[in-house]
């Protein structure tokens, strides 16, 4: 790579239909319009989950005398349920506008006005807020609407009004009115690999990832980048797999995860969960390390404190010794009941949510030492992808099926 680049168990079948066509023909996105809905749509979620027949039938039973029950005539005032709150002990879920199967992959606040965000996802989804997340509508960006393109939006950063959106295939759009338009910056049909991250680091000046390992940095608002690193990860990897690499010999090129802490620094996971590379500032090649886990690594990032948090396929979770980059790991107990964990995200030094398969979710109030599971999303039928935190107050969690979690604190 140059200096320069990129110009340009079949439980009452019949019961459990009627019950859902009659509760997804009547409700609508946004929430239950009364409180029979409510108890169709746990009795639709129930009927979907792996119970045996005995308990499931219960359930069956449970949800139809409650639906019988709910028929009753009801007092006008009565207060109006709040169901999503009684379940979510400290979040939220947002209904959001997006078509089945959609996987939301990052969110972003204007930060002169942390009312104005924007969501991104595959199938070519753009949402945005104005409300601070309560509610959410489709966005239409006129130059990312190419009829022969479905595209996945990967990231979106702000600083000040400037905000910059890369997805793939190749697309990079850039604005500097807080997302009241958005235009689109040319790029060279020669970039190594999909653009998976990107961060607004000064006035009109962006840090851009591949999943080749491409780092490009830009001054002038996408019109020139300047190459960070000399090499692609697969050639760094050609030039050090005799060194003790194990799992480069497999390495496909490309990152499975990507994180970048707040002074810029990185840590990315290969695509094959063998190893992990880091990069500093200044440094002109990623450095290879191998995992210290007989299990293959699922994801990796920075503590709140510096130090980095590795989750490996199965469950497992584990804080680096120490802050910095560091090849020594401890494992941290924790309560996952088999499923994966995907991300964790830090509200404060101290505080920190990890989410992951069928809705698990977890807590530490002590920087990771421990870590509690919060039941909140249990019978949220998704898996939840990535941790967001704006600020103290403000948080995301991002699953597939359009699965938005928002943070009440």
């Amino acid at each position: 790579m140059g200096s320069t680049l990129l110009t340009d168990s079949i439980i009452f079948p019949h019961l459990r239909r009627t019950l859902c066509t009659s509760f997804f023909d009547s409700t609508h996105v946004g929430g239950y319009r009364s409180l029979r809905h409510r108890f169709l749509y746990k009795a639709c979620i129930s009927s979907n989950t792996d119970l045996s027949d005995s308990v499931a039938r219960r359930k069956i039973i449970t949800y139809t005398a409650a639906i019988s029950l709910s028929l009753a005539p009801i007092p006008s005032v009565q207060q109006p349920a709040k169901s999503e709150e009684s379940v979510l002990s400290e979040w939220e879920r947002v209904y959001l506008p997006t078509d089945p199967g959609v996987v939301l992959l990052d969110v972003a606040f204007v930060p002169d006005d942390l009312n104005h965000g924007f969501l991104l996802g595959t199938r070519q989804t753009i949402l945005e807020t104005k409300d601070g997340g309560n509610t959410w509508f489709p966005r239409s960006i006129p130059s990312a609407e190419d009829e022969d393109f479905n595209y996945r939006f990967n990231s979106i950063s702000f600083r000040g009004k400037e905000g910059w959106i890369v997805g793939k295939p190749a697309i990079l759009l850039y604005t500097s009115d807080a997302g009241e338009s958005w235009e689109r910056i040319p790029l060279s049909s020669q970039l190594p690999g999909d653009m998976v991250y990107i961060k607004a680091t000064d006035e009109k000046s962006a840090e851009m990832v591949t999943d080749q390992g491409a780092i490009y940095t830009t001054s002038n608002r996408g019109y020139n980048w300047r190459a960070a690193v000399q090499e692609s990860v697969s050639a760094t990897l050609n030039r050090t797999v005799s060194s003790g690499i194990s799992g480069a010999s497999y390495y496909t090129g490309t990152f499975n995860t990507v994180n970048r802490s707040p002074d810029g620094r990185y840590v990315a996971v290969s695509s094959r969960g063998n190893f992990y590379l880091t990069w500093e500032p200044g440094q002109p090649y990623w450095q290879p390390h191998n995992r210290a886990i007989a299990r293959r690594i699922q994801n990796m990032g920075w503590r709140a404190d510096g130090g980095l948090w590795l989750l490996v396929r199965g469950g497992g979770l584990y804080l680096s010794k120490g802050t910095g980059i560091n090849e020594e790991f401890e494992e941290v107990p924790v309560q996952s009941r088999g499923f994966g964990i995907l991300d964790v995200g830090y509200r404060s030094k101290d505080e920190a949510w990890a989410a992951g398969g069928s809705g698990i979710l977890l807590r530490t109030t002590n920087g990771g030492k421990t870590w509690a599971r919060d039941k909140a999303a249990d019978n949220i039928a998704a898996n939840l992808y990535s941790v967001k935190f704006i600020g103290d107050n403000k948080g995301f969690v991002l699953g597939n099926d359009g699965v938005l979690l928002r943070y009440l604190g």
